[in-house]
C-alpha cells in the first residue's frame, strides 16, 4: 500500500544499533530520517563526525551532514521515534517521548515486561498491539517494544510449536555473536579463540520474555503461556548471529518430521506482506546436515528470516533442533522497523498534520 512520508527520529543514533536502525532506515519506502538524536557530547556535531561508523558499507550520504540534537522531545521533530538506547538512560528518555505524545518503538529492555506494553513481533503476536490502548502516558503518546536479541530466534521457532502442539518445556543453548555487546563490547583477548559462558542479564530474559510473547491476550491483559525455558547463554568469536539449541518436550510424544512440518507449514496470524520489512518466511527449514551457519545463513530474508536445522529425537525431551537469527536485524533494529509498520498498517501511527 502506498505510504505518504513518515518522519522519524532515531534515539542513540551514534550506537551500534542506532546505527543499524539508519542503514535499514536511509532508503525506507515509508519512512524517512527526521532526527538524530545521541547523548550531549555529541550534539550538536554533524552525524559524521559525531558516529564511529562501523559498518563495511559507506554511511548514507543523506544523514552524514545532519546534526546530531540532544535527546529530549523538543529537539526532535518527528512523527514517531526508535529508540536504540543503552538501557541505563532508556526508560527515563522514552518515557519523556512517550508524555510527549510521540509514539516510542523500543530496543532498549526497559519496558518489555510491563504489563501494558506491546512485547511485539507482527507474525507471531500482533494481537498484543492492543496493549497500547492501556497505557495512559499524559501527552497521548505510547511506547512499544521487540524482543531481546537473543529471543527472538527462539520464540520465532517455538511459535509454530506452540500453535501445533503443546510445549511444555524448551532447554535451550545460546551461542551469541559479539555484535549483541554492542561497540565496543567484549575485550580482543576475552573473545578471540575464546567462549565466554556468561552474559549478563540474557538467561533471565530467556526465562520471562518467551512467556510474555507467547501469552494469550484477552480483555487488555496478557496470560503468559505455561511454558518452562532453561536457558544458557554463551558468547562466541562470531560477529552476527545468535544460534539457539534448543529441546523441546511436549504432553504428547512428537517426533522431528511433525515438528519440520510445523516449521514449514507456519503461516502468521496477520497478512504481513505489504510491510516493506517483512520476509517472504518467519522461519526457514534447511536439511543440509551442518545447516544452520552464520556465515552462510544469517542474511536470509534480509536478516529478517529465522533459520532452522538439525531437527532430530531427543533422548532426554521430544525434539532437538538449531535455529539460526540476526541478532541486530531481526533481533534489534530490523524487528523493531517491523513493528512500526505492522503499527503504520493497522492506522496507530500516522504523519503529523501540518
Amino acid at each position: 500500500m502506498a505510504q505518504p512520508a513518515i518522519r522519524v527520529g532515531i534515539l542513540g543514533a551514534t550506537g551500534a544499533v542506532g546505527q543499524t536502525f539508519v542503514r535499514r532506515l536511509a532508503n525506507h519506502p515509508w519512512f524517512s530520517i527526521a532526527a538524530l538524536a545521541a547523548s550531549e557530547r555529541s550534539a550538536g556535531k554533524s552525524y559524521r563526525d559525531a558516529a564511529n561508523w562501523l559498518s563495511s558499507r559507506p554511511m548514507p550520504e543523506a544523514v552524514a551532514d545532519m546534526e546530531v540534537v540532544p535527546c529530549t522531545p523538543d529537539a526532535v521533530d518527528a512523527d514517531l521515534v526508535f529508540s536504540g538506547l543503552d538501557s541505563s538512560v532508556a526508560g527515563e528518555i522514552e518515557a519523556d517521548f512517550a508524555e510527549a505524545g510521540f509514539p516510542v518503538i523500543s530496543n532498549a529492555k526497559n519496558y518489555r515486561m510491563a504489563p501494558d506494553v506491546p512485547l511485539l513481533i507482527p507474525e507471531i503476536n500482533p494481537e498484543h498491539a492492543a496493549l497500547i490502548d492501556e497505557q495512559t502516558w499524559s501527552g497521548g503518546g505510547f511506547i512499544v517494544t521487540n524482543p531481546n536479541c537473543s529471543t527472538v530466534g527462539l520464540v520465532c521457532a517455538l511459535r509454530p510449536l506452540v500453535e501445533a502442539f503443546t510445549v511444555e518445556a524448551v532447554q535451550v543453548t545460546m551461542l551469541q555473536a559479539l555484535s549483541g555487546a554492542g561497540y565496543p563490547g567484549v575485550a580482543s583477548l576475552d573473545a578471540l579463540g575464546n567462549v565466554v559462558p556468561y552474559i549478563g542479564g540474557e538467561e533471565e530474559k530467556l526465562d520471562e520474555e518467551p512467556r510474555k510473547i507467547l501469552g494469550t491476550y484477552a480483555d487488555g491483559a496478557i496470560q503468559e503461556a505455561d511454558l518452562a525455558v532453561s536457558a544458557q547463554c554463551n558468547r562466541v568469536p562470531v560477529r552476527n548471529g545468535h544460534l539457539a539449541c534448543a529441546s523441546v518436550r511436549f504432553s504428547d510424544a512428537i517426533g522431528p518430521d511433525a515438528v519440520e512440518d510445523a516449521f514449514r507449514t507456519y503461516e502468521s496470524p496477520v497478512d504481513v506482506s505489504a510491510l516493506p520489512s517483512a520476509p517472504e518466511r518467519l522461519v526457514v527449514v534447511d536439511n543440509a546436515p551442518d545447516a544452520p551457519q552464520p556465515r552462510k545463513h544469517v542474511y536470509a530474508g534480509d536478516g529478517m528470516t529465522v533459520t532452522v536445522g538439525r531437527i532430530q529425537a531427543c533422548t532426554v525431551n521430544h525434539v532437538k533442533f538449531v535455529a539460526l537469527s540476526h541478532n541486530t536485524i531481526r533481533g534489534a533494529a530490523g524487528g523493531a522497523i517491523l513493528n512500526a509498520e505492522q503499527l503504520v498498517h493497522e492506522g496507530r501511527i500516522t504523519p503529523a498534520v501540518a
